[in-house]
């Protein structure tokens, strides 16, 4: 199936049916009915924790890695994404807890700090002992060996040592140290070795302590010529080569211990915007500094003599519980170069391709034109990114196009999507780029980009001070109808698309999302205006169907909230579902909880982060928490309320926001409601029928913030959307 039809004959998973209220089961019908369950005033359960709740989602993560109907060199990749994930939860969520312990006043302490460090722990070990005990044990009886020097083979060792002093000896500065050679400048997440040196140098001193940095442009894993490794695909890590070799960088001393070690800093970019006259100089100066930030967290391996990481935590002015000893590489998401490097496509997912939406945009007819018909909803990556894309291109080579505004938070270092812009305003296209210069850990690419599309003409701005533009939106304005010398024979028609994910063809491939491209005159309108005010910074008429953030949209959510528990105290029907990726925000969560107390039926699917506790007697009983992780990241955003029994009493959006303070004030976001009936039901079919269905891979939360799978066996949400599509 194409998708470009309506949903009433798709999903297996929804069984036909027609209204989302139908989702509920009767127990939920129930609860839905019954008048106010807490009285007004009662005490509200305490909320979860939100650095326990991010790591509760990475152990679901690596919960992928144990499946058995998982490829193998799946889980791998499954094991590698929690190493990155961790990364940045240290970079800037343990990072802003240390900064925080160190503010008076701020309510946090070092035993909160000290039970965040010790809930990592936890999952690190548990992520290694899967490592070690289960996928690697795996790969070994398919044939895919990680070979270390014990295990090397003289013909292998050979090679290795070639590859030592041709590619990697080279690059090494080994420095001893003494008062003229202080402890070196460690760059964040860098590979480093420390070496405890017996004997003395060539000066005839006792310098004990030396540190190799390694450089971040040397692969860390090497796959061995197959005439080595009979029949097997041999790989050996960086980490192993320079171990095996480590003597042969002192000359003349002995290696008595050693250890890799890595460290990882605060790599928030702190820039008063408000101090600054130039926003895009200031970044691209603090990028050159982010990468030696305070030092959060110290890795070593389990080896490593209590003298050596002592010795580092010293320097790095760390304490105990900021040291992690790990039972292999320190920086396991390197490994998924492994993954890319094994010839064994038995062990990897099968290739999916993304549906073309036939139905609603033919191949071959102009996409102006079927968008002057009607709206198109596009659901990635079940259906292609690339109408997307066609759409952008059809713009910048219609002579009719005057002007194309397009906002730019993610979009990777390469895009055809940017490489489109620039070439629109070299034909002299009014190009308006609204770049997000603050999009963390993707800064240099976009200052990159915003100086490429300056230098041919376009005009770039970055947003508003003090807030990121998050929204996602493009505006294609078009001279259409025919010359003549009547009035108005020519009109200016724009085209729009909205969507709940990034512009970056990549991750359109791997996240869920969806988009919609529009010709409505008040969507269009109400686009322009947000354009204008993001560029002018002046007052706008206010939206007729886009809800912004953070002017509106957080007080919009409260009242659709408050209308769902006005109905539940009337015993009209009354419910709440919610697809977003984390909810941290204290005030919607409270006023759900006082919703759910009310006699609402509340379905939140939170992909990651989720403070509120459901299932508490007496206090959220008629909330329900679930989680989906499976192949591809779920990202869209979808919000569904319900206040009565007619179509006038409920609205479905979609949107760019979380449900985070951050979302709701610190950024702009946008939400509009889906207004076309039968684009509305295909909504609920595909992006919340089947994820309330979901038995596979969905995760259920109880009220102490701990989750169980749903179930072992079942359907797949994401797999049965794959199997439509892909008829």
């Amino acid at each position: 199936m194409n998708g470009g039809g309506t949903a009433a004959a798709v999903t297996p998973l929804s069984h036909g049916i027609p209204k989302l209220q139908r989702m509920s089961d009767p127990s939920h019908e129930e609860a839905a009915a019954t008048p106010e369950a807490a009285p007004p005033g009662a005490v509200l359960p305490r909320l979860l924790n939100r650095e326990r709740a991010i790591l509760q989602f990475n152990r679901r993560v690596l919960a992928q890695a144990r499946r058995a109907d998982v490829p193998l060199l799946e889980r791998l990749r499954y094991v590698t994404i929690v190493s990155s994930n961790l990364d940045e939860f240290f970079e800037v969520r343990v990072a802003d807890i240390v900064e925080a312990t160190r503010q008076p006043g701020s309510g946090v302490t070092r035993r909160d700090l000290a039970d965040v460090a010790e809930a990592a722990h936890e999952l690190i070990d548990e992520q290694y002992a899967l490592l070690n005990d289960a996928v690697v044990p795996a790969l070994r009886r398919e044939g895919i060996v990680v070979l270390n020097h014990a295990e090397r083979n003289a013909a292998q060792r050979r090679w290795v040592r070639r590859f030592f002093e041709t590619q990697v000896r080279p690059l090494l500065v080994p420095v001893s140290l003494d008062p003229s050679h202080p402890f070196p400048l460690v760059a964040n997440k860098s590979l480093n070795f420390i070496a405890r040196l017996g004997g003395r140098d060539a000066f005839g001193r006792e310098n004990l302590i030396a540190i190799v940095k390694v450089p971040r442009a040397l692969p860390r894993v090497m796959r061995l010529p197959d005439a080595l490794c009979e029949g097997q695909q041999g790989f050996v890590l960086l980490t192993s080569v320079i171990r095996a070799h480590l003597g042969e960088l002192f000359p003349g001393r002995q290696v008595e211990a050693f250890s890799q070690f890595r460290v990882t800093r605060d790599s928030e970019l702190e820039i008063d915007e408000e101090d600054v006259t130039n926003l895009r100089q200031a970044l691209r100066t603090g990028l050159t500094t982010r990468q030696f930030g305070q030092a959060i967290r110290l890795e070593v391996v389990s080896t490593c003599p209590p003298e050596l990481h002592d010795f580092l935590l010293e320097q790095f002015a760390l304490p105990e519980g900021a040291l992690y000893k790990v039972k292999g590489p320190v920086n396991l998401a390197r490994l998924n170069q492994l993954i890319e490097l094994a010839d064994a496509d038995g062990l990897r997912f099968a290739p999916f391709e993304a549906a073309w939406p036939a139905a609603s945009l033919p191949r071959g007819q102009s996409i102006f034109e079927c968008l002057r018909a009607a709206d198109v909803l596009l659901h990635h990556p079940f259906e292609s990114f690339e109408p997307v894309v066609q759409f952008l291109r059809e713009a910048v080579h219609d002579p009719d196009v005057l002007a194309i505004k397009q906002t730019i938070y993610r979009t990777g270092t390469q895009s055809v999507l940017m490489d489109l812009l620039i070439e629109a305003a070299r034909r002299g296209k009014e190009v308006l780029a609204v770049v997000e210069l603050k999009a963390r850990f993707d800064e240099e690419a976009n200052i990159n980009w915003a100086e490429r599309l300056e230098a041919v003409g376009a005009q770039v701005v970055y947003g508003i001070v003090g807030l990121k533009t998050h929204a996602k939106m493009m505006l294609v304005t078009r001279r259409e109808g025919a010359p003549g010398p009547e009035a108005g024979a020519q009109v200016l028609r724009r085209y729009v698309h909205l969507s709940t994910g990034n512009y970056h063809p990549r991750t359109a491939g791997l996240y869920t999302d969806m988009g919609m491209l529009s010709a409505d005159p008040g969507l269009t309108a109400n686009a322009d205006a947000v354009f204008l005010q993001l560029a002018s910074q002046t007052r706008v008429k206010a939206a007729s169907q886009l809800v912004t953030a953070p002017l509106l949209l957080h007080r919009r959510l409260l009242q659709h909230i408050a209308q769902v528990a006005g109905a539940a105290r009337a015993g009209r029907r009354a419910r709440i579902v919610v697809k977003i990726n984390a909810l941290t925000d204290e005030a919607l969560i409270r006023s759900l909880i006082q919703a759910g107390a009310a006699g609402a039926s509340i379905d939140l699917i939170v992909r990651g982060a989720c403070m509120l506790p459901p299932g508490v007697p007496g206090q959220t009983e008629n909330i329900r928490v679930r989680s989906v992780v499976g192949r591809y990241l779920e990202h869209s955003r979808i919000v569904y309320f319900c206040w009565g029994e007619g179509e006038a009493d409920e609205v479905l959006y979609l949107s760019s926001a979380d449900w985070m303070s951050r979302n709701m004030f610190r950024r702009v976001e946008l939400a509009w409601p889906v207004r076309d009936k039968a684009m509305r039901q295909r909504i609920i079919d595909e992006g919340l029928v089947p994820y309330l269905h979901d038995e596979r891979d969905a995760w259920l939360m109880d009220g102490t913030g701990r989750y169980r799978r749903a179930s072992d066996a079942g359907v797949s949400a994401q797999q049965a959307l794959m199997q439509r599509y892909a008829s």
